[in-house]
Formats: C-alpha cells, sequence, structure tokens
C-alpha cells in the first residue's frame, strides 16, 4: 500500500469531494482518483460512492477512515519522534487550552519554558473542551488544558491539576437575590448565557435541571467560545450564566454566585494527552511546568 494513496483516501473522506482534497494535498485531480482506484483494488472493496454533494463513504469505507486515521496520526507521531531525537531541545509544543486557564496556567508555563529553552517554540489553540478534545484526538495538539471528565474516554490520558467549580452567576441587584427562601427551581425563569451542548460543562447543567425534574434552562444567548466575554451583558441584565470559580474571583467584579449547593458542579482541571501517542521532551517538559504552576497556586 502507497503511503501517499492513504492520504488521498484521508483527504477525500475528511472533504468528502475530490476537487477539495486535491486542493488541500495540492496534488492533481487524476491523480486523486488514480490513487482511490489502485487502494481499492489493493484492499477488494469499495470505499466510496459518488453522490450529487461528492464523495460519501461506504460502510466498510467508514470502518477503513476509521483505521487509516489511526495510521497516519501514529506514523505522524514517529516522525516527530525522529526529527526531535534528532534536533535534541529544539522543536514545537502544540498546547491546546480553555479560554479561562490562558493567562492562570497556559502563559507562565510558556515563559518559563521559553526561559529554559530558548530555542522552543510553542502553538497555543484556545478553545472550549469539545474543540479540544477534537484536535487532540486527531493528532492535532500534544495537550489539552482544559475541565476532565470523571472518566476519561479509552483514548485519552488524564492528569489533574487543580478543583475550579462552576458557579451560577448573576448581577449584584438581581431579583434572585431578594427572595427570602431561594430555591433552585427559581433560576428556571430566567434566561441563561451558556456554552454549546457540545460542551461538557452545558451537558452537566442541564443533566443537573433534568434530575431535579426540572426543565433545562431557557438559553438566550448560547456562545461556541467562552461565556465570560459575555459578562457585560450579565450585569446589565436578569440573565444567568456559569463562571468557574477561579475566575470569578472573591468579589465577582459586580456580579454573586447563587448561594445554592445545586447551583454549584464540582469540576477538575487537568492536563489530557492522547493515550499511547508520543510526547516529545519539549512535551514533557512542559506538562511539569504547569503541573508545578498549579501546584503553586493551591498550595498543594
Amino acid at each position: 500500500m502507497r503511503l501517499e494513496d492513504l492520504n488521498y483516501f484521508l483527504a477525500v473522506a475528511e472533504t468528502g469531494h475530490v476537487g477539495r482534497a486535491s486542493t488541500r494535498l495540492g496534488h492533481s485531480q487524476p491523480a486523486l482518483t488514480k490513487g482511490l482506484q489502485r487502494l481499492e483494488k489493493e484492499l477488494g472493496i469499495q470505499l466510496f460512492e459518488r453522490t450529487p454533494k461528492g464523495m460519501a463513504l461506504t460502510t466498510a469505507g467508514a470502518a477503513f477512515f476509521e483505521r487509516a486515521r489511526h495510521v497516519r496520526t501514529g506514523l505522524d507521531d514517529a516522525i516527530k519522534e525522529a526529527s526531535d531525537l534528532h534536533l535534541g531541545k529544539i522543536g514545537l509544543v502544540r498546547v491546546g487550552v480553555a479560554p479561562a486557564y490562558v493567562q492562570m496556567l497556559c502563559a507562565p508555563a510558556c515563559s518559563a519554558l521559553i526561559t529554559q529553552r530558548p530555542a522552543a517554540r510553542i502553538h497555543m489553540t484556545t478553545g472550549l473542551n469539545d474543540a479540544l478534545f477534537g484536535a487532540l484526538r486527531q493528532g492535532e495538539l500534544d495537550l489539552c488544558i482544559s475541565a476532565i471528565a470523571a472518566s476519561p474516554e479509552p483514548e485519552f490520558d488524564q492528569h489533574p491539576l487543580m478543583e475550579d467549580d462552576l458557579l451560577v452567576m448573576a448581577r449584584d441587584q438581581h431579583p434572585l437575590f431578594d427572595k427570602r427562601s431561594l430555591r433552585f427551581a427559581d433560576l428556571v425563569e430566567y434566561g441563561w448565557i451558556l456554552p454549546t451542548d457540545k460542551v461538557m460543562a452545558r451537558r452537566a447543567i442541564d443533566a443537573r435541571f433534568l434530575e431535579a425534574g426540572l426543565p433545562t434552562p431557557e438559553v438566550v444567548i448560547e456562545s461556541s467560545s467562552t461565556v465570560a466575554t459575555l459578562l457585560p451583558v450579565v450585569r446589565t441584565t436578569d440573565l444567568l450564566t456559569v463562571v468557574g470559580q477561579r475566575a470569578a474571583g472573591p468579589s465577582g467584579g459586580g456580579l454573586r454566585s447563587i448561594p445554592l449547593e445545586q447551583a454549584r458542579w464540582r469540576r477538575t482541571i487537568g492536563i489530557c494527552t492522547r493515550r499511547g501517542a508520543y510526547q516529545s521532551p519539549l512535551a514533557k517538559r512542559f506538562i511539569e511546568i504547569v503541573d508545578q504552576h498549579a501546584r503553586d497556586l493551591t498550595g498543594a
């Protein structure tokens, strides 16, 4: 099997179109078509079906795609490892980080790593955990700093760093604070600013309301980025949102947390890596630095 044919297959499977795949790879469409034909002949199966919208994987093609993607990622790891062994301390660390932890954890670690290893290069991607875990799964990141699941997915390894509970926040003068006997059900009466339902925190919030026999929050503003950027809206309306306890700080900046235990979600922040993937010496050192900085912050 030719490696280039495998790359052709992956590109067409990911784009769903031979033309877009050829543009991505910088090869002609006839070359890709011929490569796919060679691969199908060698495997003895049909990988794609032509549709009006492009190329769709067959059932066998979809199964092969999952295996081929892991093979490609493993090969990329091997190439990266060989390069690191050749270059020594020179290399690139690809870090994914949730926005709330850029300044708190990632920036100090970047400063320390560059001081220790001036030739190092860091590529930092910020995003919510659904996007970060997807990039990590695809081999596009070496590690993620984000909220981690209580039970990690089989393909990931997790290293806990600190606790940072999610709190429901409202403006200082919100009507909820005037209630003599505040109940969790009272939170349903107001609109919310929340991340999309692909994000771990959103799913946990919805689950808490459903477990209490309540409807899920009415989302007035749904954000694919951090809701922290929308806190000015919370300060000037009766909308509710959730913020990490460490990001909220002791005063909350014109915001107050809802004083209910049900309005608090226990959450662990940690480092997530792809199980079995190669970690360069630089990536390992970066993880050590982040871990030590988290210990300094928490007094552990």
